[in-house]
């Protein structure tokens, strides 16, 4: 029994360990429940929206994280994928965190770049 516990642990710890590697999977504070429990999720990793992904959505809004505007935006660009009621059901930290990897996606290179060098 003591070593399923170790094992179950060193699994946890390894699939968190993934996560924190990935800057942009972000380990949801208060995870989402769907179907009454049958399915949480407790991660959301976003990829760089493509243009036609961002169709209908002032960019603007966007680069404010406008709520309306990253509920559009995010089911499309999210795993597992997200609905927009399942945007507008997450905790508020955990939009905003996947606001700022959101907002990364639409800084340039090189602004990146000097970002970096600052925090060097």
């Amino acid at each position: 029994m003591q070593r399923a516990d170790q094992a179950n642990s060193a699994l946890e710890n390894e699939s968190t360990t993934t996560a924190a590697a990935d800057p942009n999977t972000h380990i949801l504070d208060t995870p989402l429940v769907r179907g009454e429990g049958k399915q949480v999720i407790d991660r959301v990793t976003l990829r760089k929206p493509r243009s036609g992904e961002l169709r209908g959505v002032s960019l603007s809004d966007l680069v404010n994280l406008d709520v309306t505007a990253l509920s559009k935006v995010l089911p499309r660009i999210s795993t597992p994928t997200l609905t927009e009621f399942d945007v507008a059901n997450i905790d508020p930290a955990d939009l905003v965190q996947l606001g700022g990897i959101f907002a990364g996606f639409l800084m340039p290179k090189a602004a990146k770049a000097r970002m970096e060098s600052l925090s060097a």
